[in-house]
């Protein structure tokens, strides 16, 4: 992601409750902020479910479903570049365990966890995806590749 901050045009920028559900709302107002970018539908919807479990992960896992700790969302977009970054208020240490990679055998033989398809997911869904953290917190960012040889164009 090569593309600094400072050169992004932001789409929206937006907190919502730590409640389940409210990872809905977060699609429709990434969606409806990506509307003139004209994504493939392909895209679109590979863009939407990652946010849908980034959101999810941020209510969740980094601040607990507790509602008086937002969720923040920025989308930016620069020349050839979307970025959708999802923050929340985590404490956790500052590196995540790495990501367990689903085995769906595994799993119903109760080897794996029944959760943890989530980063998997995400990472299978846009270009790039990064997990960074500082003092307030985590961000996930996710990145997809506007023009170029990404697949579904």
């Amino acid at each position: 992601m090569t593309t600094s901050a400072e050169d992004a045009r932001v789409l929206t920028q937006f907190e919502l409750p730590s409640e389940p559900g409210n990872e809905r709302q977060v699609i429709a107002r990434v969606e409806q902020a990506v509307t003139g970018l004209a994504l493939p539908p392909a895209r679109l919807e590979k863009l939407k479910t990652a946010v849908a479990e980034a959101t999810m992960n941020a209510i969740e896992h980094g601040n607990q479903n507790v509602a008086e700790r937002p969720v923040s969302v920025r989308v930016l977009h620069s020349p050839g570049l979307l970025r959708v970054l999802v923050a929340d208020m985590g404490s956790e240490p500052d590196e995540p365990p790495a990501a367990e990679v689903p085995d769906i055998e595994a799993k119903l033989a109760g080897l794996q966890k029944p959760r943890g398809w989530g980063l998997f997911l995400i990472r299978s869904m846009v270009d790039e995806a990064r997990v960074t953290n500082d003092a307030r917190g985590h961000t996930l960012e996710l990145a997809l590749h506007l023009e170029g040889d990404s697949d579904e164009q």
